[in-house]
Formats: C-alpha cells, structure tokens, sequence
C-alpha cells in the first residue's frame, strides 16, 4: 500500500475482503485486526495456516502486538471519555 490513506481506501474498509485496493496480504491482516477486534475467538489453526502462508512468525507476532495494543488504547479512550472530552475544568 502507498504511504499516506485516501478517502478511497477508507471507504474501501468497510468491504476490505472484496476492495481491489488491498492486496492478499493486507486483506489478511485486516481480517486479522477485525477478528481480534471483534470476536478473537475466531482465530484459529486454519487461520493462523494462512497467516502463515503471507507473514513470518515475528511479523504475525508484530501484527498481533500492534493490533492489541491499538485496540486497547481505542477501549481506553472510549471508558474515560477521551473521544468527547467535557468542556468545564
């Protein structure tokens, strides 16, 4: 993927799967984040066969570590409020 995201790419994630602007790789790691994302009970030895045809154990391991970490600061923002910061000191 080039540097920098497009309005056009951002779109494109609602329907990564099928978006031509992604490459085989990246719509796995994108799946890989919406799984962890949402329901990381989905991730299993089949899924990790394929992670494992497009990435290497320490970029899976980069991948999983930046995910979680992402996700992570995204709940913190969201339980206190960060998002909607209040307006009175």
């Amino acid at each position: 993927m080039q540097e920098g995201v497009t309005d056009e790419v951002v779109m494109a994630l609602a329907d990564f799967a099928i978006a031509p602007q992604f490459s085989t790789r990246e719509k796995l790691a994108l799946q890989f984040a919406e799984r962890m994302a949402l329901n990381h009970h989905t991730i299993d030895d089949d899924f990790f066969r394929d992670l494992r045809r497009e990435f290497t154990a320490a970029e899976i391991l980069e991948l999983g570590m930046l995910t979680g970490l992402f996700i992570g600061y995204g709940r913190l923002l969201s339980i206190l409020d960060l998002e909607n910061p209040s307006t009175t000191p």
